[in-house]
């Protein structure tokens, strides 16, 4: 493990893309898209070079799946897929980079990640600023111990907390950076309490207020309010607590339309302890309300 250059300036994320192998954090078994469109097992001994592909490619890699609870259990099949949905997975590497870069992290900086996942973000965070300085927060407790054991292999032993990420982890705050590796539609007054005023929150957004799935970058005041606005495009699952109904989004993207299809970037995001909005060109020109989001 080498997290800072011999002159004292951190490496940069494509450098650690470059150090960090993706394959030691993606198992051996992983789902891909099969004939009828569901999510089927993989497993590396049964066809290696298939594997090999989707791991090296720059796509994510599904890594577990569940039954969807909407559908009968007798309807559902692991074996084919149906039914199934996938609940964790390593994403696109190229999508990492560009998030990783938004941070704009700087040496000595601790970040928090929230959806520990694989481990591999941990991992490119923990080469760029040390492990001591990562900590993440997964949800799931086996996918939690599998990220934590892969990185105690790759020798970057980031702190890995099983419990829900929308609390945070105030007992290593303050951060100077938290980046959300799940769709959100609602910021916890947690991660904004827990960053130091003028640090970072990057968090991808659910269609809320825009038919595409966005990151927004939220930067966090002295007065203890974080205001930003949604700088790209990020698709992830959601927060296991902030799942939305489908006509959600289709409400979203009639008022889009409404609003005469404005661009992703005049839309901001504004949190505070009393709750929060999204607004249009500017915060007083509110989108949706907290009590909407």
């Amino acid at each position: 493990m080498r997290p800072l250059q011999g002159d004292g300036e951190a490496v940069n994320v494509r450098d650690a893309l470059k150090a960090v192998r993706r394959e030691m954090f993606i198992p051996d078994e992983i789902f891909v898209r099969g004939e009828h469109g569901y999510l089927v097992p993989l497993h590396r001994k049964d066809a290696p070079g298939r594997w090999r592909k989707h791991v090296d490619g720059d796509e994510p890699v599904v890594t577990r799946v569940r039954r969807d609870p909407a559908i009968p259990a007798e309807l559902c099949d692991p074996a084919t897929g149906r039914g199934m949905n996938s609940t964790s997975s390593s994403s696109a590497p190229s999508l990492m980079v560009e998030m990783i870069e938004a941070l704009e992290l700087e040496p000595g900086m601790r970040v928090l990640e929230i959806g520990t996942g694989t481990g591999y973000n941990a991992a490119l965070l923990a080469h760029m600023l040390g492990s001591e300085n990562v900590v993440s927060v997964e949800i799931d407790a086996q996918v939690a111990d599998r990220a934590r054991d892969a990185l105690g292999r790759a020798e970057y032993p980031v702190q890995v907390i099983t419990g829900n990420g929308e609390r945070g982890y105030a007992a290593g705050a303050p951060y100077d950076r938290i980046i959300v590796t799940a769709a959100a539609h609602t910021v916890p007054y947690a991660w904004v309490e827990q960053t130091r005023p003028g640090g970072v929150i990057l968090v991808p957004w659910a269609e809320t207020v825009h038919p595409d799935g966005r990151l927004a970058r939220l930067v966090v005041q002295p007065d203890g309010v974080a205001e930003g606005r949604f700088i790209g495009q990020a698709f992830f699952m959601p927060l296991r607590d902030q799942r939305l109904l489908p006509r959600v989004g289709y409400e979203a993207e009639e008022r889009w339309k409404q609003d005469g299809r404005p661009d992703f970037t005049r839309y901001g995001i504004t949190v505070g302890a009393d709750g929060q909005s999204v607004w249009l060109d500017f915060p007083g020109n509110v989108v949706i309300g907290a009590e909407m989001a």
